[in-house]
């Protein structure tokens, strides 16, 4: 019997099975949430006041467009760790509303101030980079998950809970 490949490793099926499973999850729970916060999204972006600011963020010299960016993400993040943290250490709910919150500043105000700066951020080659590292990675992730039978069962699922839905309110 041929000696099995490093690739092909029982460790790193398992480690990349139970990856694959957590990926599977979040993506199939932001797909199932997306209908959920995309109306709040174009809600919130249609406000007077989200464009008087993203305009006036689309004004600002690159290295203030950079730090506005920067400021919501670093209280962002932290926050969705501690709200983490919190659930995991036994206090569920408050974790949820920290982590929820943390998710809703960042879809509100960070993507809001990203999308606004955009090309000035993307004028820094570093930023451009990242961000191209950033995608990649995240379009491999998601065909990589999206390929799985895990993935076409829950969406399978989804869709069923959907008819089954609309049926109800029909």
């Amino acid at each position: 019997m041929p000696p099995v490949s490093p690739d092909r490793s029982l460790p790193k099926r398992l480690a990349l099975g139970i990856v694959r499973a957590v990926l599977t999850v979040f993506i199939v729970l932001d797909e199932m949430a997306r209908p959920l916060y995309r109306p709040l999204i174009r809600w919130f972006s249609s406000l007077r006041l989200v464009h008087r600011l993203e305009e006036a963020v689309a004004g600002l010299p690159r290295p203030l467009v950079l730090l506005a960016l920067a400021v919501p993400f670093a209280i962002a993040e932290p926050l969705k760790l501690l709200g983490l943290v919190m659930m995991a250490r036994g206090a569920f709910w408050p974790g949820l509303i920290v982590l929820g919150l943390a998710h809703l500043a960042s879809f509100l105000i960070v993507e809001r101030i990203y999308h606004a700066g955009r090309e000035k951020l993307m004028s820094y080659g570093w930023f451009a980079g990242i961000m191209g590292i950033v995608i990649r990675l995240r379009d491999q992730v998601l065909g990589w998950v999206r390929a799985s039978a895990a993935y076409a069962f829950a969406i399978r699922t989804r869709d069923a809970a959907r008819r089954w839905w609309q049926g109800l309110l029909a």
